[in-house]
């Protein structure tokens, strides 16, 4: 029998999950309460950016084995249900909202067959997947709860689901498994290491991974301000230690830090469910790991007010980059952004561009000054501030923007441009972590 998916939000998890899936052969309905969201998806266009899933939605679309809707009783002929809402941080305090996962499971309780599979996708804290299973038992009891966490990386999604380095399954039996393990059997099939794990370790998984690499990030930042105070070099530094492979080189790009969807809340989050449990000491160290990821863009704004002035009202400072990555449109905390918005509220004439991120970027911080072309936003700037590390950006000439500025001073906070030949080019160049 070939099973028949639904898949419950379609942002950017539920959108790639669902198309992917189609691609595999399944049958996918996806569920959204976003009328215009979905007659959106449903023509095969996205509401976000992401390279490659443009072309692959749009193809399954044209297959009729994808389709949209706000319909949650769409689902009902389904026999694995994938919950891709989103977890965002609570108003009020660190904890995740779990107002969107437990509305979910509660909408689509009643249209559920017997032997359905529901699988949590969204990053929760943990103990969330045993409190829904229960939650199913009463409402569902016909029907079985898993847990899957996701790992994409934004700018490779479509990769990360149909080719993953890991898939990881929270079960609480062998049938639900067995039902998991028949789903994936493609991506399996191309050597995947499968990992079966309880509910409570599954929903662990992808935070602590988060976390990791959060530390991780947060570290080199801290070399950088060692660097920067004892005259090293923080890239040196990191190609040194990169090579002992107890430690690796990725994510030793000293820089602003993490920002984005997941890192930020999902350790803070993380942080409030360890104290819920009486545990809080154990992640005592991720406080400071979110301190100093907030303190690398304060560094920035440090840098130009030294170089500047206190008084930033008479100058004009150009932003390269406002999305918290490449290859994204994502602007949920980005590092970028907000050191612009900071800047702007410090008196400076702001201007940001940024390849895919303005038009989110616009609806977040609509008093920016935002220009479509990177000639026009960098005209008469007294700085350019490279924020968010994009191709064209290290492909710019500096013989040709030292033109059209008033000062010819950049400020490298991804550590990615050759500052040789910026440098060549007559431009003073810092970079954070690099003293010379």
């Amino acid at each position: 029998m070939t099973l028949k998916l639904s898949v419950i939000g379609c942002g950017y998890l539920g959108a790639t999950h669902a198309a992917c899936m189609s691609s595999l052969g399944f049958d996918v309905v996806g569920i959204d309460t976003d009328q215009s969201k979905v007659d959106l998806l449903s023509k095969g266009e996205l509401p976000f950016y992401e390279p490659g899933l443009d072309t692959l939605l749009a193809a399954e679309i044209k297959t009729g084995r994808l389709t949209f809707t706000t319909d949650f009783s769409a689902v009902a002929d389904a026999d694995v249900h994938f919950i891709c809402v989103g977890t965002p941080q609570s108003k009020d305090g660190l904890a995740a909202d779990l107002t969107y996962v437990k509305a979910s499971v509660t909408a689509i309780a009643p249209h559920l067959k017997e032997g359905s599979l529901v699988v949590g996708k969204s990053t929760v804290p943990v103990g969330t997947a045993q409190l829904l299973r229960d939650q199913l038992s009463v409402a569902a009891p016909q029907a079985d709860l898993a847990w899957n966490p996701e790992f994409l990386r934004e700018g490779f999604a479509v990769e990360d689901t149909l080719t993953p380095n890991r898939l990881v399954v929270g079960v609480a039996n062998d049938r639900a498994e067995e039902i998991l393990k028949d789903l994936y059997k493609p991506i399996i099939d191309l050597g995947t290491p499968w990992i079966r794990a309880d509910l409570p370790t599954a929903e662990l998984v992808k935070v602590a991974a988060n976390s990791f690499l959060a530390t991780k990030i947060s570290f080199i930042n801290a070399m950088a301000e060692v660097c920067e105070a004892a005259g090293g070099d923080v890239t040196v530094l990191a190609k040194a230690i990169g090579y002992d492979p107890r430690i690796g080189s990725r994510f030793l790009q000293a820089g602003i830090g993490f920002g984005g969807g997941c890192l930020p809340k999902d350790i803070r989050a993380f942080m409030a469910r360890a104290e819920e449990l009486g545990a809080d000491q154990a992640l005592e160290f991720l406080r400071e790991i979110d301190a100093i990821n907030m303190r690398a863009r304060s560094r920035v704004i440090d840098i130009v007010r030294a170089d500047l002035s206190e008084d930033l009202t008479q100058y004009k400072i150009a932003v390269l980059g406002a999305t918290f990555k490449p290859d994204s449109d994502d602007v949920r905390d980005s590092p970028a952004l907000d050191i612009a918005a900071q800047l702007q509220a410090a008196g400076a004439q702001v201007v940001v561009h940024d390849p895919k991120g303005i038009e989110p970027a616009r609806k977040r911080f609509p008093n920016l000054d935002y220009q479509e072309k990177v000639v026009d936003a960098v005209k008469g700037a007294d700085v350019i501030l490279h924020l968010t590390e994009w191709k064209e950006y290290r492909e710019l000439d500096p013989s040709v923007i030292g033109q059209l500025v008033k000062s010819k001073f950049i400020i490298d906070g991804r550590n990615m441009l050759d500052r040789n030949k910026w440098r060549a080019a007559g431009w003073r160049f810092h970079a954070l972590g690099r003293t010379d």
